[in-house]
């Protein structure tokens, strides 16, 4: 199986961390939507990270689609959703909020540093920031003070998810988020970081 795309985004990045914990083996190739066009076009002509190959021959996009995918392949003892139904819920409502933090990182990063000064739209900028930080706000409270995962004795896909969107908007929007904003979600994003799993998919 093949993952294409760049471990700067945040999205490419959850898959690959998530493939690790699940423990199915794949092969990055680490092609830019930007730089790579063709290379990339010649992949998935929708030119969209991540693209991921299945061992079929398939062609799926969109993280999430992609991670359905896997999960089904996944030993049932290496899964990332939450077998009791219970938690399911809550596990849907983390994973879309940082999903949501994500889109939201990577849209104002993108409007800063690819559109001119002369046409950011100033109104637009300022909600995506209200957006990002009543996402981040919400997942603060969500991780309360247990001092372990959110679904038990190893990260989960919304343990993944959270983190993968945080380090991505930390590192890239310094200047819009403090992490002394947000203790809870920097203290777990740095024990997370330090997993193997995660320190072998380095966010480029």
């Amino acid at each position: 199986m093949r993952l294409i795309g760049m471990l700067d985004s945040p999205f490419v990045r959850r898959v690959a961390v998530s493939c690790k914990f699940m423990g199915l083996p794949f092969t990055h190739e680490a092609l830019s939507v930007f730089r790579d066009y063709d290379a990339f076009a010649a992949i998935n002509p929708a030119v969209k990270a991540p693209s991921f190959v299945t061992d079929d021959g398939v062609v799926l996009m969109d993280s999430s689609l992609i991670l359905d995918y896997l999960e089904r392949l996944a030993l049932p003892e290496r899964r990332l959703t939450p077998a009791d139904i219970g938690e399911v819920a809550r596990s849907l409502r983390i994973v879309g909020l940082a999903q949501i933090a994500a889109e939201k990182a990577v849209q104002i990063y993108y409007e800063l540093n690819k559109r001119p000064d002369d046409k950011r739209h100033q109104p637009w900028l300022d909600r995506a920031e209200g957006q990002l930080h009543g996402v981040y706000a919400a997942l603060e409270n969500e991780l309360g003070d247990a001092p372990g995962w959110l679904f038990g004795q190893r990260p989960m896909l919304a343990d993944i998810t959270t983190v993968t969107a945080w380090r991505f908007s930390k590192d890239y929007l310094s200047e819009y988020l403090h992490a002394e904003r947000y203790p809870r979600l920097a203290a777990f994003s740095a024990r997370a970081e330090a997993l193997p799993e995660f320190e072998s998919t380095p966010a480029e």
